[in-house]
């Protein structure tokens, strides 16, 4: 899936997690519930979750300049044309 380059697997997964949390959000927003994940897992540190946001925001930061500057997706740990 992205090769041997452990970064880019780590901002993957942080991008996925950020995904489905904002899915789950806007889910609960229209059911009338509070389905975020993140702030369930981590609410009762509000530091370790502000981390969690932050690192979610930089991954997807990093993927999208990946994608915008070369054209391209990380496929085997290297930044290839689409």
């Amino acid at each position: 899936m992205h090769g041997k380059n452990p970064l880019c697997l780590v901002a993957f997964v942080l991008v996925l997690v950020g995904a489905l949390n904002w899915g789950l959000v806007g889910l609960g927003m229209l059911i009338g519930s509070d389905l975020n994940l993140v702030k369930a897992l981590f609410g009762a540190w509000p530091t370790v979750e502000a981390i969690v946001y932050l690192l979610v925001g930089v991954a997807a930061v990093g993927k999208m300049a990946v994608i915008v500057a070369k054209g391209g997706c990380c496929k085997g740990g290297k930044c290839e044309k689409a």
